[in-house]
Parts: C-alpha cells; sequence; structure tokens
C-alpha cells in the first residue's frame, strides 16, 4: 500500500509540473514608422529604411541604463539617455551606420532612399 503512494504522489507531481504554462515571452515593440526602440541592450529595429526627408526616433526605454545613438560617420549624436527619445531627420540619401558608445556591440543602420 505504501509504495502505491509513493507512486501515486510521483505520478500526480509529473502530471502537474507536465501543465504549467511556459514563462510569458516578451510582447514584441510595437512598429511605428521611422521608430527604433533602445532597449535590452540593443536598437530594434537595428536597419531601417526611410525616405529623403523623413525622421528617425530612437525611443530609450532601458530601464535605467545609459545609451546614446552616434554615427559613425559623426553626422548625428544623440546625448547619453537612460529614457525620453531622440529624433533626427534625414535629407540625404545613403546607409548611415551608427553605434552606441558605451555598448559598442548596439550596432545599427538608417538605410535613406529618394
Amino acid at each position: 500500500m505504501r509504495s502505491s503512494l509513493v507512486l501515486f504522489g510521483a505520478a500526480a507531481l509529473v502530471l502537474v509540473s507536465g501543465c504549467s504554462s511556459p514563462a510569458p515571452e516578451k510582447a514584441p515593440a510595437p512598429e511605428v514608422p521611422g521608430q527604433v526602440i533602445v532597449a535590452d541592450r540593443s536598437y530594434t529595429p537595428s536597419n531601417i529604411t526611410i525616405s529623403a526627408g523623413e525622421t528617425v526616433t530612437w525611443v530609450f526605454a532601458d530601464g535605467g541604463m545609459a545609451h546614446d545613438v552616434v554615427a559613425d560617420d559623426r553626422a548625428f549624436r544623440s546625448p547619453l539617455m537612460t529614457a525620453n527619445s531622440f529624433s533626427h531627420t534625414f535629407t540625404e540619401p545613403g546607409t548611415y551606420s551608427y553605434h552606441c558608445t558605451p555598448h559598442p556591440d548596439m550596432i545599427g543602420s538608417v538605410v535613406v532612399v529618394p
């Protein structure tokens, strides 16, 4: 009888643990034309295409970790920020690569089409 109870208890534990739901996934950043989210030590999307004359806005939302947006050619540069946003209007077609000064593995690009 005792071994039956132990077996029943082990089976119930397996059954209950198998029914637990997985951890919720982080919701994707909303897609807003011309907007880049700066969070989780990344730029999302990391590559964006816009037309000449349009503006890109980087929204800083990385929970207190400071980031910036610096063009590799120094055409634009935001201050270090933990919140708020930075915008830049691109008037000339081309590809503008950028990075985060404190986190050089954070990179992105803006492709500006005519």
